[in-house]
């Protein structure tokens, strides 16, 4: 994390250190695996043309970083834009049979998944899942004899588990018909996920086993069920799949050894349950969701002055990047409670820090909190409530001294646009 001194001005000043509270891992999302290899051209997201103008706010990472929040995404990765088609395998095991139907499993997630990636991509994403095998696919090894647990690596558990589910789907399945490939497995097969958290992505996975002449690269492994503290799951607990198809398109972990301490529940690659969350913009630009056009860079020393308008709603211009090196930089999206960020209980400015050089799981965003030490302002379990209120209002201003950066939420009209002011030395 940055060692930068920040001071907040407005109404209150603070000193800022993001993420005071921590939430144990046994109620974070689990980490990606798999080896992401270089693909032809065609691979991970749509292309993207670039404006000359927003050069210096594509930050890259090194080679080295397995999921970079650098731009534009490594190929390997399923494309973010257009459609894609995701096949769903509900499976179990003979020391743990299917509960209920492999339907209602399925109807854990669809169409939530979809209506979220719609939602959340502007209709750009045309999610489309399929599940050609109706019923439970059982595996011909019980589910002890894969030896998976939290952290496991494809080998040789995983790859174990992906050759026996190719063997008993392939007479059914056409694997080079889908983009990506989402294993829905019996809520009783391994710990409760309040215990330990076991759904896992392997993105770009080219040394995966092939099925129809083609590797099973990019998959996702749903596990247990996740409540939303209440003990129920049906409003929040699909989003797991979203946040590990986030891996599948080449979106990093946000959350750190302390839990979601440092993004909260503003990105739902940090914490996916509880309150509802959407993607960061920085995110949203990424994957392709954004256009250039949307996009503002505050690379110049001086004062410039930005017109936002809410991330959640089409159009407009959605987010100013203030690069700081050729691997970081602050950004600046407005949050309200509307789309997928309808429990936002502090509408207003976010900012924060991304770093193209710390890797999945490390904290490569780090949220900036306007109101330091405040317990937040959602109510809702399962929620890193610190930094729900992380917002900037009308009148409050972040000082980065170190980066000679200052960032001022000069005010916002009747309509939802906030004008922001960023001045660098």
């Amino acid at each position: 994390m940055s060692r930068t001194r920040r001071r907040i001005s407005g109404t209150r000043r603070h000193v800022l250190f993001a993420g005071a509270t921590a939430l144990a891992l046994a109620v974070t999302t689990s980490a990606s695996t798999g080896r992401l290899l270089e693909q032809p051209p065609t691979a991970g997201p749509a292309a993207m043309a670039r404006s000359t103008m927003l050069g210096p706010c594509m930050i890259s990472g090194p080679l080295g970083v397995q999921m970079s929040e650098g731009l534009p995404t490594a190929p390997g990765y399923t494309r973010s834009t257009g459609t894609v088609r995701a096949l769903n395998l509900m499976i179990d095991f003979p020391d743990a049979p299917g509960e209920g139907s492999a339907q209602d499993r399925l109807a854990e997630f669809f169409p939530q998944t979809t209506d979220w990636f719609r939602t959340s991509s502007y209709g750009r994403l045309d999610y489309r899942p399929d599940a050609p095998i109706a019923d439970w696919l059982r595996m011909p090894a019980p589910f002890a004899a894969y030896g998976i647990d939290r952290g496991a690596p494809f080998d040789p558990g995983y790859r174990e588990l992906v050759q026996d589910i190719v063997a008993e789907a392939d007479p059914d399945v056409d694997f080079s018909e889908y983009d990506l490939l989402n294993i829905l497995i019996t809520p009783n097969a391994g710990p409760d996920a309040l215990e330990t958290v076991l759904s896992v992505t392997f993105a770009g996975n080219q040394e995966a086993p092939v099925a129809d002449g083609v590797p099973v690269a990019n998959a996702s492994f749903v596990y247990s069920r996740q409540d939303d503290g209440s003990g129920s799951y049906e409003q929040t607990g699909y989003r797991v799949l979203p946040h590990e198809n986030g891996h599948v398109f080449g979106l990093p972990d946000l959350y750190t050894a302390d839990g979601g301490a440092a993004v909260g529940h503003w990105d739902i690659m940090s914490e996916d349950w509880g309150a509802n969350n959407d993607l960061l913009g920085w995110h949203k630009w990424k994957l392709g969701w954004l256009d250039d056009e949307q996009v503002r860079c505050a690379s110049t020393p001086g004062t410039t002055e930005h017109r936002l308008r809410p991330l959640a709603e089409k159009g407009g211009t959605k987010l100013v990047f203030i690069p700081l090196s050729g691997s970081t930089g602050y950004a600046l999206e407005v949050r309200t409670q509307d789309g997928n960020d309808e429990a936002v209980c502090r509408p207003g400015v976010l900012v924060y820090r991304v770093d193209a050089e710390v890797d999945t799981g490390l904290g490569p965003v780090e949220v900036v909190d306007a109101t330091r030490d405040s317990g937040g302002c959602t109510r809702r379990p399962n929620v890193h409530a610190e930094l729900s209120d992380a917002p900037f209002r009308p009148g409050e201003s972040f000082d980065a001294d170190e980066d000679g950066v200052r960032v001022t939420v000069a005010g916002a009209d009747l309509e939802g646009t906030y004008t922001v002011r960023v001045s660098r030395k």
